[in-house]
């Protein structure tokens, strides 16, 4: 039986720092905790270069950043669609400036992406890390990093 929360990870540029199959369950453990029954949500893993590109033609900023979501909204059926575009590079940035590993950072960010496509926003200046999204994001995570020690 197909899963009624459907999440594809990939990595054009290759290899990725969380197993893609550890991506898609920390997605889907997110949809759930969010009470969303049927997904289909898309997430690449890209470079500096493809993120500032997307960056210019979608929102029309300048250089990469770490996360980018397109919340499509939900179909006749009721599935939530996103494509959700994580940069490696910046997130490596982030990690090393946060103290948190490659891995740690990755995850946020696609929690982050993941809240974004349910309908979360934050503000663009530093008050986002005292945002309900933020605070619900840092809340999800720790859950699923729990979780994955415990059961390891």
């Amino acid at each position: 039986m197909v899963s009624p929360l459907q999440v594809r990870v990939t990595s054009p540029a290759g290899r990725t720092p969380v197993a893609a199959r550890q991506l898609e369950a920390l997605a889907r453990a997110v949809l759930s905790a969010e009470r969303i029954e049927k997904a289909n949500l898309s997430v690449t893993l890209v470079t500096s270069r493809a993120m500032a590109a997307l960056n210019k033609e979608h929102l029309g900023h300048t250089g990469a950043t770490d996360v980018i979501t397109f919340a499509l909204g939900t179909d006749v059926n009721g599935v939530l669609l996103a494509d959700i575009y994580i940069c490696v590079e910046v997130a490596r940035e982030q990690a090393r400036s946060h103290k948190v590993t490659l891995r740690e950072e990755v995850q946020r960010l696609v929690v982050h992406g993941v809240l974004h496509a349910r309908g979360y926003d934050h503000p663009i200046d530093d008050s986002r890390t005292k945002s309900p999204m933020w605070k619900r994001q840092e809340l999800l995570l720790k859950r699923f990093l729990r979780a994955t020690t415990e059961g390891a």
